[in-house]
């Protein structure tokens, strides 16, 4: 009789659902203070760079415009949209798109 499929092959976990790679990235975005455009589920699309976070929302602070708190739950997308904070002239987009 031959092994079966099971035998042959180890057991393997499945992967973890928090690989803490969006608290990196946010973390990165706000100690560079990278401008961002966060798009939320209804499609509108604010622009900031991000001040503070936790595991369920974002402070996006932004300039001549009040503060907004996001609950992650309501973000589609965050994009990087230029350089630091205050950079002066227009910057390609860096690529970094995070969903959370």
């Amino acid at each position: 009789m031959s092994p079966s499929i099971n035998s042959r092959h180890p057991h393997k976990a499945p992967p973890p659902g928090e690989t803490g790679q969006e608290a990196l990235y946010l973390r990165s975005l706000s100690e560079r203070q990278v401008q961002v455009a966060i798009k939320l589920q209804d499609g509108e699309t604010v622009r900031g760079w991000i001040e503070y976070f936790d595991d369920g929302m974002l402070r996006l602070t932004r300039e001549g415009k009040p503060n907004l708190f996001i609950y992650k739950q309501q973000i589609q997308t965050i994009s990087e949209v230029s350089g630091r904070r205050g950079a002066r002239g227009p910057k390609p987009a860096a690529g970094g798109v995070m969903e959370p």
